[in-house]
């Protein structure tokens, strides 16, 4: 398959599409490229990043609160 013919197809697609193929392509490099992403260990900095808040909400309120940030 020619580059050609990829990118006929990718021009047929919708604009709002684009940046899912963007991503597809994307994992495809990390799955099969020569360069792997190095994982790194999960960070629990953010851990009581809100403890200052304990007294005044419960942990559902917080909750209802960060969908409302959103």
């Amino acid at each position: 398959m020619k580059f050609q013919d990829i990118e006929a197809k990718i021009d047929k697609l919708p604009a709002h599409v684009i940046p899912e193929v963007n991503d597809f392509i994307d994992y495809l490099l990390v799955k099969y490229g020569e360069k792997k992403v190095k994982k790194s260990k999960f960070k629990f900095d953010w851990e009581s990043g809100l403890s200052n808040l304990k007294n005044e909400y419960t942990s559902v309120e917080l909750q209802h609160k960060a969908l409302e940030w959103r």
